[in-house]
C-alpha cells in the first residue's frame, strides 16, 4: 500500500532480465542491490538493523512479515537500543510475500512500513518469494533493482556490484567509542559492521568495550583482548584490517583473539587462508553447525556470502565448527594460543542463544592466559562437552517391543497409528525386529508386512507381560501409545516386570516420564532450573482440592495428573464448581492438580527432540489462537507462531531446550507455556515426555518425522547422524523452516449426542483435526473451516446469529459467532475484550468479512479481476463466491478460468527452498506465480477419508494406505489428497505426491486439470470421496472402478429403493420424503417406529428412529439439513430383529470375495456402534445362501467395479435390504485381518483393471474376530449414551456399554425390580421406564459411567 493506502505497482528486475511484479510499501524509491534471501522466521526488525545486509536487497522467506510491527527505540543504560542491531536500516530494498499494515504486540509503536518510509527504504510485497528464493539457490546470488514503472531496458540494465566496493568501510563508525568504561577486561571490538548485541554480551559480562573503527591501529598495550565483529561485502576487500590483525599476532605480547562472520574471515585471511563467494550463502537462524572437539551440533543464525577455504589452513590451526548441511567452514582455532573464530553469530539477535556461551569462554581466556597459557581449544571443549552416561546408552537390542494405544478415543486418535508405524519403518531399516501389542485392528501399524509380529491383546499390565514372557524383547519403546501406552509402561515399571525379564526400556528414562507425569514433582524439578510453573496445589482429595483452592484464590483450574486431553478438568470460580470437578477429576486419576488461573494469556507449544547426546532442537513452534483456558486439542492453532517478537520466540525455545534436557528426555517430546500478552512473563504448564497428537500436527506442519527420528534416538544413534528425508542430504539435526503458514482446527461431533454441552474448555471433547496450509492465514484458516465441515463454504458471517455469550464462553461454533459479529460491525478491540483473541488473528478474520461484504455489493458480471483473485488469495472457495455474487459454482469457475486465476502447486521441504527437496509433499496456494515442479508423469489419484469424526476414523485411512500400497506394487505411481494430520496416509512417503489439500469437487478438479493423472480413486477414502463423484463426473474427470452413476444410484435412497423393487430384494416399507404430511400419513399406516435417512451422508448422520409424529418431524428437520440436494426417505422400522453387514468386492458386477458379519445387538443400533462378529456364528446356511443372492444381484444391477457394504435386516428368516455403500466400510479393516485375506489389495487390483481370481473366504480360517467399539462418553458431558441409528462410536475395540434398545430390555427390568433390585439410570433412560411403571432413579452421569 502507498502512503495514502492505495495499490501502488512496484516491480522487481533481476540482471538475467526477470521481473516480478508486486505492490509497493515503505518508501517510493528505486534502488540496486545484490538480491539475497534470509529463512528466518522472526527477527525482521533484527535483520533489518544488522550492517551485513548494507547494500543488499533482503528476500524473507517467511511470507506473513510485520506482524508484531516495530517497538520503541529505548535505550539501554549504554545508549544501546533494546531491539535494534544498529543505528538505521542498512538493506537497500526489502522483499516479502505479505506486509501486515495492522500489526498487534504490546511493544508495537509503528508499522514495519511506516518505519522504513521514516528510513527511505523501499519494499516490495505480493512476490512469489519461494519462486525468486528457488531462482536465487539454483542461479545463485543475483543484482536487482527495484522500479515502479515498466518496461525496462533489459539490455543495457546495469546494475553495479556492491561486493567491488569496500562495505566495511561504510558501515564502520568513524571514532572510537567507550562503553561500560570502568569494566573489566578491556576488550577492543574493530568495528566492521558489528551488531549492538555484541557488545551488550561483553558489558552484560562486566567487560569494558572499546569500540574502534575498522581501519583503526592495533595496540595490543592498549586492550586485554581483541575482538573482531561481523560485517558486510568481501573480506579480500579490507586489506588495511587484515594488516593490522597480522600486527597483533606477530607481537610477541599474546593478547586473545575472538572474531565472529566477517571478523572470522578477516582473522583467518591474516593467517594465510584465502577466501571464496558462496553461490547464495547462509542466511537464516536454523544452520546446523558441528564442533570438533566434541561432535556436538548447534543451531546458529548466520548471514554470509563469503567463506573461508580451510585446504589453506595453516600449521597449528585447526577447524573448529563445521556446517553439517553444506560441509563448508564454521570456525577456526589455534592449536595452542588463544585465538579462535566462527563464522556464525553466537550473539544471535535474531536467533538461537545456544552458542552464546563462546563470550563467556573468550573472557575466561583474557582473564585467565596470562597466568595459565591455558589453550582455548580445550576451554571451549570443556565448556561444550555433555559428561555422557556411557551405561545409559543401549546395547542394541535385536528384538523390539512397541506399545501401542489401543482403540481410539477423544484425545487419542489416529496420530499414533502414524507415529506407531514410523517407529516401525525406522527400526526396520536398522535391521530390528518389531514386536507390537495394539488391540485396535483399524489401523496401519497392526496391518501385514509392517511389524514382524502384531498380538491384539489388551493394553494391561498382566497381557503386555505375558507377551514380554513369550518374545523376550530386549527393549521396550513406552512413548509410541499415547497416554494409554505409556500408562501402562509406568505401571510395568513400577512391577518390576521390565527388570525381571532384562527388558530396556529405550529413550526417555522411565524416571524422566514418571517426574513429568506427576505434576507436583514436576513443579519441583522446574523450580530447580530457575524456571517457573504456575501457581499450583497437588490435591488428593476433594477437601484438600478445596484447601489448595483457597489459598492459591478463585478462579483456579483443576486438572487430573496422569490423564490424557485434560480428561476430568476444568476451571472452577467458586467452591462448589470445584467440587463438581474434583469428584470427576478424582475419578480418572489418583492426583488432581489446582492451578492459579491463567485464562485469557497466550498459550504457545515447542516440539523439541533431543539425542542421546545432548544434541537439541526445536522442530516447530505453535500458538493457539484461541487463548489459555480452551484446551490445545479444542484450540485453533497456527504454525508457526504469528505473534511472537524474535525476544520471545527465542526465550521460549531457550527454555524449552533448558527444560528437556534437565529432564534428560530422548527422543520426542512437548512443551506448553502460558504467555503473558501484555509483558514477557511467561509459565510452563507442562512437558509431555512422548509423542503426542501435537507432534503429529508438527510433523505434518513442518516435513520433519519426528516419530521415525525418535525412534532412531531410543537407539542411540546421534541426531546428527541421520538424514533429512526430506532434502535427503542435509542433516536431521536441523530447526525447519516454514514458508508457509498452518493452521489446525479441532472438529467436533456434539450434533450426535442429545443434551451434550456444546462449551468447550480444558478437557478434550474434538474427535479429529485438520491442516491446512496457505501462504496467508486468512487462505489456511478458511480452507480448515472448509475441510472441518464439508457443507461449511469458509468463515461465513450468515451461520449463526450474534451471542455475546458465545464470544465469552466459547462453543464448539464460536468462529462462526465471530463471523457473525464482525459482519455486524463488532470492532477488533470489543471482540479482543470478549474472546481474548489476539487482535492479529481478528484483524485477518476482519479481513475475510470485509472482502464478503465487498463480494455481496457485486453480481458475478461485475467481478473484477483483482476482486476475484484477492478473494481467492485470502482463502474463498468458489461456492463461498458464488453465494456472496448469487451465482453458482460452476459459474464462478468458468469465469475464473477465463480470467487465467489457477492455483499454483508448491512445496513443503523443511529448509524455505533453501535446498531441493526429494519427496513431493504439497499444497496449492493463489498466493504465487509459478509451480515447484513439472507435470509429465502420469499418476493414479487416491482420495483420502478427510478429518476423523464420529463414524469415520482411522478404518478408512487403513483403506487409503492399503490402496496405495498395491498400486506401488504394480509400479504405478501415485497421488493422495487429504487433510488430516493424524493419518498415515498423509506420510510424505506413502505416495509419490501428496497434496495436503481440500476434498471437495473444487480442488480435486484443480489438482485433476495439474496434474492429468490416468484416473480417480474414490471408493477408498469412505463417504467424502463419494460425495463428489457425480460433480467430477459432469466436468469428465475419469472416475476409477464403480461408475458415478451407479454411486449415486446406491447413494441416492430414492433411487436405490426405487432398484431394489425393480430387481425384487425386499426391503422395509419406504416412501421418500415430500411434505410432513405425507410423511406423517405413511408413518401413521405402516405403525411406528420408523427410520428416517438421509441420502449421502456418513455413519448414520441425522438417521433417527421416530417413536412418534413430534419425533418425524424434529428427525426429518434435521435430515434435511444434512442432504439439503439428495432425497430423505423414511422406511418402516423393524423391531427385534438381526442386522448383517455385508463387506465384498466385485468386478463388473460380478463377486470376487465377500464377508459376512452379524450383529451381537439387535437392528437399530449403527453397525459403527454395534459388536460384530465374523464369520457369522449364528447364521444358518440357508440364510447365508440367501444373503449371497441378495449381494450378487445389487452388485450386478449397479455394475460395481471395486469395494463395496451392505447392510441387511433378517427377521424371522426373512433378509431386507438396508442399504448399500459403494465404497470401503469401516469393517473392511476388521474381515481383512480377520479372514486373512486382503479386500483393499483386490479391491485395488480390480480398480485399475489387474485379472483378480475370486476367493471364498466367507467361512474364514480357522478363527473368529469380534470388533468391539469403543466410545468417550466421560468427556461428553450431559450426553445420553443410548445407541441408536446414528453412530456414536470413535474408535474401535475397547469396552463397550449400552447393550440394547429400551424396549427390548423393558421385560428385564420388570423382573429385576419384582426381584427387589434397585435400579439406577441416565435421565433419558430413567424417564422412559418410569412411564413405563419401571421404578429407576437418576444418578448423575459420571456414576453410571463408572459402576459398569
Amino acid at each position: 500500500m502507498g502512503e495514502g493506502g492505495e495499490n501502488v505497482p512496484c516491480f522487481l528486475v533481476l540482471e538475467d532480465g526477470t521481473i516480478f511484479p508486486g505492490e509497493s510499501f515503505g518508501a517510493k524509491r528505486p534502488i540496486d542491490g545484490e538480491v539475497v534471501f534470509q529463512t528466518g522466521m522472526v527477527g525482521y526488525p533484527e535483520s533489518l538493523t544488522d550492517p551485513s545486509y548494507h547494500a543488499q536487497i533482503l528476500v524473507l522467506t517467511y511470507p506473513i512479515v510485520g506482524n508484531y510491527g516495530i517497538p520503541e527505540k529505548k535505550c539501554d543504560e549504554n545508549g544501546l537500543p533494546y531491539f535494534f542491531e544498529s543505528h538505521r536500516i542498512w538493506p537497500s530494498g526489502l522483499v516479502v510475500g505479505e506486509h501486515c499494515d495492522k500489526p498487534s504486540h504490546w511493544r508495537n509503536s509503528k508499522t514495519l512500513s511506516s518505519w522504513m518510509r521514516e528510513e527511505n527504504v523501499p519494499g516490495i510485497q505480493g512476490i512469489d518469494t519461494r519462486q525468486l528464493t528457488k531462482k536465487i539457490r539454483e542461479t545463485g546470488t543475483m543484482l536487482g533493482r527495484i522500479v515502479y514503472t515498466l518496461p525496462v531496458d533489459i539490455e543495457n540494465i546495469n546494475i553495479a556490484d556492491p561486493n567491488t566496493r569496500n562495505l566495511v568501510a561504510e558501515v564502520s563508525i568513524d571514532k572510537p567509542v567507550t562503553y561500560n568504561p570502568n569494566g573489566f577486561p578491556r576488550i577492543c571490538a574493530l568495528d566492521c559492521g558489528l551488531k549492538y548485541n555484541q557488545i551488550r554480551c561483553f558489558v552484560n559480562r562486566g567487560a569494558r568495550v572499546d569500540l574502534v573503527p575498522w581501519n583503526h591501529p592495533l595496540d595490543v598495550n592498549e586492550f586485554d583482548g581483541l575482538f573482531l565483529s561481523n560485517g558486510p561485502g568481501n573480506p579480500e576487500l579490507c586489506t588495511t584490517t587484515i594488516k593490522n590483525i597480522q600486527s597483533v599476532l606477530n607481537n610477541p605480547q599474546i593478547k586473545p583473539i575472538f572474531g565472529i562472520c566477517l571478523g572470522h574471515q578477516l582473522l583467518s585471511m591474516a593467517i594465510g587462508c584465502s577466501s571464496y563467494k558462496m553461490k547464495y550463502g547462509n542466511r537464516g537462524h536454523n544452520q546446523p553447525c558441528i564442533h570438533h572437539g566434541t561432535e556436538k551440533c548447534y543451531m546458529t543464525s548466520q548471514n554470509h556470502g563469503f567463506v573461508i577455504d580451510t585446504r589453506t589452513l595453516p600449521e597449528d590451526w585447526e577447524e573448529l565448527f563445521t556446517n553439517a548441511n553444506d560441509k563448508t567452514n564454521e570456525g577456526i582455532v589455534h592449536s595452542s594460543l588463544p585465538y579462535f573464530s566462527v563464522q556464525f553469530h553466537p550473539e544471535h539477535m535474531a536467533g538461537p542463544q545456544d552458542l552464546e556461551c563462546l563470550f563467556d569462554v573468550f573472557l575466561d581466556a583474557v582473564k585467565n592466559y596470562k597466568e595459565n597459557e591455558c589453550r582455548v581449544k580445550d576451554l571451549l571443549t570443556k565448556k561444550l562437552k555433555y559428561q555422557l552416561d556411557i551405561t545409559s546408552l543401549p546395547n542394541r537390542p535385536k528384538k523390539i517391543l512397541i506399545i501401542g494405544s489401543g482403540g481410539l478415543s477423544i484425545g487419542q486418535a489416529g496420530e499414533f497409528d502414524y507415529s506407531g508405524s514410523q517407529a516401525i519403518k525406522a527400526l526396520k531399516e536398522e535391521n530390528i525386529q518389531t514386536v507390537l501389542i495394539n488391540p485396535n485392528i483399524a489401523t496401519v501399524q497392526t496391518s501385514k508386512g509392517l511389524a514382524d509380529k502384531v498380538y491384539f491383546l489388551p493394553l494391561i499390565p498382566e497381557y503386555v507381560e505375558q507377551v514380554i514372557r513369550s518374545e523376550r524383547p530386549g527393549g521396550v519403546l513406552l512413548t509410541f501409545g499415547g497416554q494409554t501406552g505409556l500408562n501402562c509402561g509406568v505401571e510395568l515399571e513400577k512391577l518390576g516386570v521390565f527388570e525381571k525379564y532384562r527388558c530396556k526400556i529405550l529413550g526417555t528414562p522411565i524416571q524422566a516420564i514418571i517426574d513429568t507425569e506427576d505434576r507436583k514433582i514436576f513443579s519441583e524439578r522446574i523450580s530447580k532450573i530457575g524456571e517457573r510453573v504456575a501457581p499450583s496445589m497437588a490435591a488428593y482429595s476433594v477437601q484438600e482440592a478445596l484447601d489448595a483452592a483457597e489459598q492459591l484464590g478463585y478462579p483456579v483450574m483443576a486438572r487430573a495428573a496422569f490423564s490424557l486431553g485434560g480428561l476430568g478438568s476444568g476451571f472452577a470460580d467458586n467452591k462448589e464448581e470445584l467440587r463438581t470437578l474434583a469428584l470427576q477429576a478424582l475419578a480418572h486419576s489418583s492426583q488432581l492438580i489446582i492451578d492459579k488461573s491463567l485464562r485469557g494469556w497466550k498459550e504457545v507449544e515447542y516440539e523439541v527432540v533431543r539425542d542421546a547426546f545432548d544434541n537439541c532442537i526445536t522442530v516447530c513452534n505453535m500458538e493457539n489462537v484461541d487463548p489459555l483456558g480452551i484446551h490445545t486439542g479444542e484450540s485453533i492453532v497456527v504454525a508457526p507462531s504469528q505473534t511472537l517478537s524474535n525476544k520471545e520466540y527465542n526465550m521460549l525455545r531457550t527454555t524449552a531446550i533448558n527444560v528437556i534436557k534437565h529432564f534428560g528426555i530422548v527422543g520426542e517430546c512437548n512443551i506448553q507455556y502460558a504467555l503473558n500478552p501484555y509483558s514477557e512473563q511467561y509459565y510452563i504448564i507442562e512437558v509431555n515426555a512422548r509423542l503426542s497428537r501435537s507432534s503429529a500436527l508438527a510433523s505434518k506442519a513442518t516435513g520433519y518425522p519426528l516419530a521415525y527420528v525418535a525412534a532412531k534416538l531410543a537407539l542411540g544413534i546421534p541426531l546428527p547422524k541421520i538424514n533429512n528425508s526430506v532434502t535427503g542430504v542435509t542433516t536431521a539435526c536441523f530447526e525447519p523452516s516454514l514458508d508457509y503458514c498452518v493452521v489446525k482446527i479441532p472438529r467436533w461431533d456434539l450434533h450426535k449426542f442429545s443434551r451434550v454441552s456444546t462449551k468447550i474448555g480444558s478437557s478434550m471433547k474434538s474427535v479429529g483435526e485438520v491442516m491446512a496450509i496457505g501462504r496467508k492465514f486468512e487462505e489456511a484458516f478458511q480452507k480448515a473451516l472448509r475441510m472441518v465441515d464439508e457443507n461449511v463454504t469458509g468463515f461465513d458471517p450468515h451461520l449463526k446469529p450474534v451471542k455475546d455469550e458465545e464470544l465469552k464462553e466459547p462453543t464448539d461454533k464460536r468462529m462462526f459467532v465471530l463471523a457473525a459479529a464482525l459482519k455486524s460491525g463488532y470492532s477488533v478491540d470489543k471482540l479482543y475484550d470478549f474472546t481474548k483473541i489476539d487482535r492479529w488473528f481478528l484483524q485477518k478474520m476482519k479481513n475475510i468479512i470485509d472482502h464478503y461484504t465487498l463480494l455481496e455489493g457485486m453480481d458475478q458480471h461485475s467481478l473484477t479481476h483483482d476482486t476475484l483473485l484477492r478473494a481467492k488469495q485470502i482463502g474463498f472457495s468458489d461456492k463461498q463466491i458464488a453465494a456472496a455474487v448469487k451465482s453458482t459454482e460452476l459459474a464462478v469457475r468458468m469465469q475464473r478460468e477465463e480470467l487465467n486465476i489457477t492455483p499454483f502447486v508448491k512445496q513443503i521441504d523443511t529448509v524455505a527452498a533453501e535446498w531441493p527437496a526429494t519427496t513431493n509433499y504439497l499444497y496449492i496456494t493463489y498466493n504465487a506465480s509459478s509451480h515447484d515442479l513439472s507435470f509429465d508423469e502420469e499418476h493414479t489419484m487416491v482420495i483420502g477419508s478427510g478429518v476423523y469424526r464420529i463414524g469415520s476414523s482411522v478404518e478408512f485411512d487403513w483403506c487409503a494406505v492399503g490402496c496405495l500400497r498395491e498400486l506401488r506394487r504394480l509400479n504405478r505411481k501415485t497421488i493422495m489428497i487429504n487433510y488430516n494430520p493424524e493419518t498415515v496416509s498423509t506420510d510424505y512417503d506413502m505416495s509419490d505426491r501428496l497434496y495436503f489439500e481440500e476434498i471437495s469437487f473444487e480442488v480435486v478438479m484443480d489438482i485433476y486439470n495439474i496434474e492429468k493423472p490416468v484416473g480417480i480413486i474414490l471408493s477408498m477414502g469412505g463417504q467424502l470421496p463419494n460425495n463428489i463423484a457425480i460433480d467430477l463426473h459432469r466436468q469428465q474427470a475419469k472416475i476409477l472402478g464403480t461408475s458415478p452413476d451407479s454411486i449415486d444410484g446406491a447413494e441416492n435412497r430414492f433411487k436405490f429403493s426405487r432398484m431394489l423393487d425393480r430387481i425384487g430384494i425386499m426391503q422395509p416399507r419406504w416412501k421418500e420424503l415430500t411434505n410432513l404430511k405425507s410423511a406423517i400419513n405413511f408413518c401413521e399406516e405402516v405403525g411406528y417406529p420408523c427410520l428416517v435417512r438421509p441420502s449421502y451422508v456418513l455413519s448414520g448422520a441425522a438417521m433417527n428412529v421416530a417413536h412418534s409424529n413430534q419425533d418425524l418431524e424434529t428427525y426429518l428437520n434435521a435430515a434435511s439439513d444434512v442432504s439439503k440436494e439428495h432425497p430423505v426417505v423414511i422406511s418402516k422400522f423393524i423391531l427385534e430383529s438381526k442386522e448383517i453387514d455385508v463387506d465384498a468386492v466385485a468386478w463388473d458386477g460380478i463377486i470376487l470375495c465377500m464377508a459376512v458379519s452379524e450383529h451381537v445387538e439387535n437392528a437399530g443400533v449403527h453397525s459403527g456402534d454395534a459388536t460384530l462378529v465374523t464369520p457369522p456364528q449364528d447364521i444358518n446356511s440357508e440364510t447365508l445362501k440367501k444373503i449371497k443372492h441378495i449381494v450378487k444381484s445389487i452388485a450386478a444391477s449397479l455394475e460395481v467395479t471395486g469395494p463395496f457394504n451392505m447392510q441387511l435386516i433378517a427377521k424371522d428368516n426373512v433378509l431386507k435390504v438396508i442399504e448399500c455403500n459403494v465404497r470401503v466400510s469401516r469393517s473392511f479393516p476388521f474381515v481383512s485381518k480377520t479372514l486373512n485375506h486382503d479386500f483393499v489389495a483386490m479391491a485395488t487390483r480390480v480398480i485399475v483393471g489387474e485379472p483378480v481370481e475370486p476367493v471364498d473366504v466367507l467361512h474364514g480360517c480357522g478363527k473368529v474376530g469380534v470388533k468391539v467399539p469403543q466410545f468417550s462418553f466421560s468427556r461428553l458431558t450431559g450426553a445420553d449414551f443410548m445407541l441408536g441409528g446414528g453412530n456414536g462410536v470413535y474408535g474401535g475395540s475397547g469396552l463397550f456399554w449400552g447393550k440394547s434398545h429400551k424396549m427390548e430390555l423393558l421385560s428385564s427390568m420388570r423382573s429385576l425390580q419384582k426381584m427387589g433390585y434397585k435400579l439406577y439410570a441416565s435421565l433419558g433412560t430413567a424417564d422412559f421406564y418410569n412411564e413405563q411403571g419401571v421404578e429407576v432413579s437418576i444418578i448423575p452421569f459420571i456414576l453410571l459411567f463408572f459402576c459398569y
